[in-house]
């Protein structure tokens, strides 16, 4: 739980492990701008009924990170994309009902104090409950494959977290999605990946077998072009 520096044990202060300070809860954070961070509750207090609360009351999507409330703004751009991508495994999945898809607002919780929201999330009917949908508003659900379309307020550290949570929670495959330079950074695991340009095609690999897509047809959803 995160402390005020005045709460906290001299013997724990003294330890570099120990979040002291708001600035040392922004690194943990991955470096990302005070203005993201929700102040009520209290850094580190946050409660998964605190991010149900935020749902319900505010209009900006919120994640929780390590017990703190994290705003997560997303552009136009940004968003497009995440729903091209969301109606295309939709169309594949009507053919191939191999799971169920959702978009930025489906929030997933990973650990007891860490809730997600991809921007776009494959669940295999494996993974779900007695093969059901959830009926939790903030299921305990881990994606197989998760989307990150990344926006301007996104820093390396924070995704580099993102990535260390969902393949430990056990997500298999991620794309982190990068609109400026028109990449996509395929990772099989935190650190492994390769770097897909415009002109290639990319696939869901073993956890969705035979989708593809095509990334000079998504990024031309950018320019305004069928």
């Amino acid at each position: 739980v995160w402390m005020s520096t005045a709460e906290i044990p001299k013997r724990l202060a003294m330890n570099a492990a120990v979040t002291v300070s708001l600035e040392d809860r922004l690194a943990d954070l991955g470096g990302i701008a005070p203005s993201r961070v929700r102040a009520v509750p209290a850094p580190g207090s946050a409660t998964l009924a605190d991010l149900i609360e935020s749902q319900r009351t505010d209009d900006t999507l919120c994640e929780l990170v390590d017990g703190t409330l994290v705003e997560k703004p997303m552009g136009w751009q940004e968003s497009l994309l995440a729903m091209v991508l969301v109606q295309w495994l939709g169309d594949f999945l009507e053919s191939k009902p191999l799971g169920v898809v959702t978009g930025p607002d489906g929030t997933t919780r990973l650990f007891d104090k860490t809730v997600r929201a991809a921007d776009v999330a494959f669940f295999c009917w494996e993974r779900m409950p007695d093969g059901k949908l959830p009926k939790d508003p903030v299921p305990e659900l881990v994606p197989d494959f998760v989307v990150e379309v990344l926006s301007i307020s996104n820093t390396r550290g924070e995704m580099a977290r993102k990535r260390r949570e969902y393949f430990q929670a056990g997500v298999r495959l991620v794309w982190m999605v990068d609109p400026q330079s028109r990449t996509v950074a395929v990772y099989t695991d935190a650190e492994s990946f390769s770097v897909a340009t415009e002109e290639e095609i990319i696939d869901g690999r073993d956890v969705l077998p035979g989708w593809k897509v095509d990334l000079a047809r998504l990024f031309a959803k950018l320019d305004g072009r069928g």
